[in-house]
């Protein structure tokens, strides 16, 4: 089995990135994930462009990698500048790492333009650079940018950059689809005709700008490329980088390839959102492989073959990359769908068919007012009981007021006064907020926690609106999403009105009751 390289730049490439932002300990942090995972090469960053890629540079020379050899990333030297007066080669020396990852220009058209010199004194740029960083005892890759335009525009110029590299000693030629513009038929051939005609080793470098960077690295290891380079989640400039998630899976799964260890592969859904949650970036529930949605099945023809065997609808059991299936219950469920997510909820009533449809009835005409139960199993499985079971919140309201007070001079004050009965108590509180919904879940707690010690237990973790018709303006019907969580469990409440704070009490109500519920 062939052996491909995975070479890591989520540190460098993958932080320019819009909204993408680590700080140097979230860099040493993914630095020991991803030796951990297994992966070859970290480029850890441009050391001569900031403060704080020298200052991770430092700290990384002072752990212990298992498996990972970090790299330093720089360009060759300046046109007309001698290779030991060149500031940024003497930062990528500086750096002190195994590896110097070099750009270098390979287009005619940026050499002219951009760097404006001539064709020859860059191929003697590339040349001197590599063999200046290889006499120091760097081991040297090559990024030869804009590579696959440049091959378009000038082949021979194009071939004739890589061979200088090759010259200087490079160790990979790395072809770079800068632009991220071109098509995987394009790649796999120019890829080929590299491969055939330069010794070196190659390697391949895509951005995501047609939505093809993960078909084009894939079919630039089908033409002989033997190192990929790529990011965490897709990261990167404008619209990222080749996602190493999606590549290693592809490689390993479906062309059985050496990448990471095989035992790894699971870990892949955990590294994708720790790398996201040290970015401050949500999830991308989209993502193939390790996305929340990747294997999560909604119409009822689906899930009811799904039921007969997964492999109807997933092209790889969801566990091989850590992730899992869901079975999500909305308007287009079907009988399969109930079944499968009460199972799931460890919740078996004894009904016939006609319970179970009258149940899918319901949830259709509720979502037809805007409840969605995709988010939301707690307030699913309280409507299911409330139907069926004639099950009753163990509180109800009584009477519920809001006051918001604004003066001039002072912040919004907001207070929640409500009237209950619980078990066979009327009790009648008010607390503060600082909002009316804060106001409502404190207020509500306090009326409670006499009664039910535990419910201090529970964590409102994540609440969320969204205006279902804009049209409407401020009378519009609002849903809310509303996140709980109680140690290790978690559950989601819904609740839906054209007045904010009802849909919000509806589903605070569902939270409190379901964590109530599942607490007993």
């Amino acid at each position: 089995m062939s052996q491909v390289q995975i070479y890591d730049t989520t540190l460098r490439d993958g932080s320019q990135g819009e909204g993408v932002a680590f700080s140097v300990e979230d860099k040493i942090r993914i630095t020991r994930r991803l030796d951990d995972m297994g992966f070859h090469f970290v480029e850890g960053g441009w050391p001569g462009s900031n403060p704080k890629d020298a200052e991770y540079f430092r700290r990384v020379s002072e752990i212990h990698l298992k498996q990972a050899v970090v790299a330093a990333f720089g360009s060759t030297r300046r046109p007309l500048v001698r290779c030991g007066s060149d500031a940024n080669l003497a930062a990528l020396v500086a750096a002190g790492v195994p590896v110097a990852t070099l750009v270098g220009k390979t287009w005619d058209f940026h050499v002219t333009e951009a760097l404006s010199t001539t064709l020859e004194e860059n191929l003697e740029m590339i040349r001197e650079s590599v063999a200046y960083l290889k006499q120091l005892g760097r081991r040297v890759f090559f990024d030869a940018e804009h590579f696959f335009d440049g091959y378009r525009a000038n082949p021979d110029y194009a071939l004739a950059c890589l061979e200088a590299a090759g010259e200087g000693g490079a160790e990979i030629l790395v072809l770079c689809d800068t632009n991220g513009g071109r098509l995987p038929h394009e790649v796999a051939e120019i890829t080929r005709v590299v491969a055939a005609g330069i010794p070196v080793p190659l390697g391949i470098h895509t951005h995501n700008d047609g939505e093809l960077a993960v078909a084009n690295t894939l079919a630039a290891v089908g033409a002989g490329a033997v190192q990929v380079q790529g990011t965490i989640n897709g990261y990167g400039e404008r619209c990222g980088n080749a996602n190493l998630g999606s590549v290693i899976a592809n490689l390993s799964l479906k062309m059985e390839l050496e990448t990471i260890p095989r035992a790894n592969l699971v870990r892949l859904t955990e590294l994708s959102h720790y790398v996201s949650e040290l970015a401050n970036l949500p999830p991308d529930t989209h993502q193939p492989f390790v996305g929340a949605s990747a294997f999560a099945h909604k119409g009822g023809i689906h899930v009811s073959a799904l039921l007969k065997n997964a492999r109807t609808y997933e092209h790889i059991p969801p566990e091989l990359v850590g992730n899992h299936r869901r079975v999500l219950v909305s308007e287009l469920s079907g009988i399969s769908n109930l079944l499968y997510k009460l199972n799931e909820l460890k919740y078996s009533p004894d009904w016939t068919d006609a319970d179970r449809r009258r149940v899918i009835e319901e949830i259709k005409e509720l979502e037809n007012q805007g409840y969605q139960f995709e988010g939301a199993e707690g307030s699913f499985e309280l409507m299911v009981r409330r139907v069926y079971e004639g099950y009753r919140e163990p509180f109800q309201l009584e009477s519920l007021r809001i006051m918001v007070e604004k003066r001039e001079d002072r912040p919004v004050q907001t207070e929640a006064v409500i009237k209950m009965r619980v078990q066979d108590q009327v009790v009648h509180t008010a607390a503060e907020g600082n909002g009316p919904v804060a106001a409502l879940d404190n207020a509500l707690r306090k009326a409670l926690e006499h009664v039910y010690p535990n419910i201090g237990a529970i964590q409102l973790v994540d609440y969320k609106v969204r205006v279902l018709d804009g049209n409407e303006g401020t009378s519009s019907v609002v849903r809310v999403l509303i996140q709980s969580s109680a140690g290790d469990r978690s559950w989601g409440t819904v609740g839906v009105s054209t007045n904010i704070i009802e849909a919000s009490w509806e589903a605070l109500v569902d939270s409190l009751a379901y964590g109530l519920l599942k607490g007993e």
